[in-house]
């Protein structure tokens, strides 16, 4: 028999609808679990008092009248330690951070309490949410549940390390470079980034570029569209936002795509990668993704890769100052990793209108990009170079450039749909034949906007596939 953490985020949902299960029930069993079986590094801080008290919130707000409405309602979830809560200490990853507790909460966190999610905690960051792997100075690694001497990736690794390890059922990330995506892949995940400015950046709105936003990590593609329903949206005095969706994200997924013409390419964007840096599995796993399209009856085209060489450079300089930007006080920066402290010193090496140069070039490549793959519904490519690499693998404190060198190596892909503002969707298609089996995720992407159109190609990716019945040890 099924237990409760067996079943989809939407089915638990349902059973709170039907009073089958009350919220407080399933935020016991998860913080039951959470307790017992973090072993993978996901949690930096649990909360499980304020968990309870927006469970009994939950189950006492009154379901839609319609009985089809809040369909995560009650449901557990976790936040990201980037992303702010109001009385909860949010350390961003880093020792610089270990005292603060804000005083406010963010627009996703707002977002996911006024749905009726109880969040468990606050799930493992890397150091400002910055380098691809999530291993943290002040608390374990983050690792894949498939292989626990592995790294979960980054940066929303403790997030994705949570939800593949059966701690919650679904929870929210961020991406700026591939944060979603990546933690997705290395732990057999469905990983959704929505479009630029679907989700409001309210209150900080830090990322002058536009490169970031949160979204969603699930088990499967419509518990991802659901909780991007919860999340979407803007408040007065954002700078930008998305346009509204035609429908529902969630009811995208049970739309029939229709016949979709898919680009696609595997040549790396970071192209002074080797020619032997891209594992053969992931390959494999990104051609039968493209025979699968085409059973399914969509036309895929090879095509060029549509950012220039150039474009990676002047990523790196936004990168470089965004971190830069993240306000640490003099007297604790030596408290910072070598890799934060080197991007810091090259972002403040930069110039004022070198860094407004630097965001015009980005916005241009980003409009050649989308111009060169506007008659594509769809774009297909690998989500990262390697599966799921051992913990430590990539990092280099001895030699910081170094070590970015490395993360580039690992994920030569994820940032073009970061430059272009497209949606894009990791889906885990693929793993390997070791001894302990590892994922291997494809990624999708779509035009601007067209997270409904994504979606509902995903979810008949996942219907043609299906990956949920997978289970890693000691689920």
């Amino acid at each position: 028999m099924a237990e409760l953490h067996d079943l989809t985020a939407l089915e638990q949902g349902a059973l709170v609808r039907r009073g089958e299960v009350s919220s407080l029930e399933l935020t016991e069993h998860y913080l039951e679990r959470a307790a017992r079986l973090d072993d993978v590094g996901a949690f930096v801080t649990l909360t499980p008092g304020r968990a309870r008290e927006q469970a009994r919130a939950a189950d006492d707000r009154p379901a839609a009248e319609d009985g089809a409405g809040d369909p995560l309602r009650g449901v557990p979830t976790a936040i990201k330690d980037l992303n702010l809560t109001a009385g909860v200490p949010t350390r961003f990853g880093s020792r610089a951070f270990a005292d603060f507790v804000p005083e406010v909460s963010d627009h996703v966190t707002l977002s996911l309490e006024g749905a009726g999610l109880p969040s468990l905690g606050k799930t493992s960051t890397p150091e400002l949410g910055s380098p691809c792997y999530t291993e943290p100075d002040d608390a374990p690694a983050a690792v894949t549940p498939w292989d626990r001497t592995r790294m979960a990736g980054g940066s929303s690794g403790g997030a994705a390390a949570a939800v593949a390890a059966g701690l919650v059922p679904v929870a929210q990330g961020s991406d700026g470079g591939g944060s979603i995506r990546i933690p997705a892949s290395c732990c057999g995940l469905v990983g959704l980034k929505p479009s630029r400015g679907r989700i409001s950046g309210f209150p900080a709105y830090g990322d002058p570029v536009g490169l970031a936003t949160a979204g969603s990590i699930a088990r499967t593609v419509r518990d991802a569209a659901a909780l991007l329903d919860v999340m979407a949206g803007h408040r007065v005095g954002d700078p930008s936002w998305a346009p509204p969706p035609p429908e529902s994200f969630l009811a995208s997924c049970d739309r029939d795509p229709g016949r979709l013409r898919v680009a696609k390419f595997s040549t790396p964007v970071i192209t002074d990668m080797s020619a032997d840096s891209v594992h053969s599995e992931v390959l494999a796993a990104y051609e039968d993704a493209s025979r699968l399209l085409e059973s399914l009856g969509h036309d895929v085209v090879d095509v060029p890769v549509p950012l220039p060489p150039e474009s990676v450079s002047t990523f790196e300089t936004c990168w470089a100052v965004l971190t830069a930007l993240s306000v640490v006080p003099p007297e604790d920066e030596p408290l910072l990793r070598p890799l934060t402290r080197w991007l810091t010193e090259r972002g403040r090496a930069v110039s004022a209108p070198d860094f407004g140069l630097a965001i015009g070039a980005m916005r241009r490549y980003a409009a050649q990009a989308l111009a060169a793959l506007a008659p594509y519904d769809a774009v297909l490519t690998p989500t990262v170079a390697q599966p799921p690499l051992p913990v430590g693998a990539i990092r280099d404190d001895a030699d910081p450039a170094r070590d970015f060198e490395n993360q580039k190596a690992f994920t030569p892909w994820t940032s073009a749909w970061n430059v272009t503002g497209m949606p894009a969707i990791s889906l885990p298609l693929h793993w390997t034949e070791d001894p302990l089996p590892l994922p291997v995720g494809v990624m999708l992407a779509a035009r601007p906007a067209e997270e409904h159109v994504l979606l509902a190609l995903a979810a008949q990716v996942e219907a043609a596939a299906p990956w949920h019945g997978r289970r890693p040890p000691r689920w």
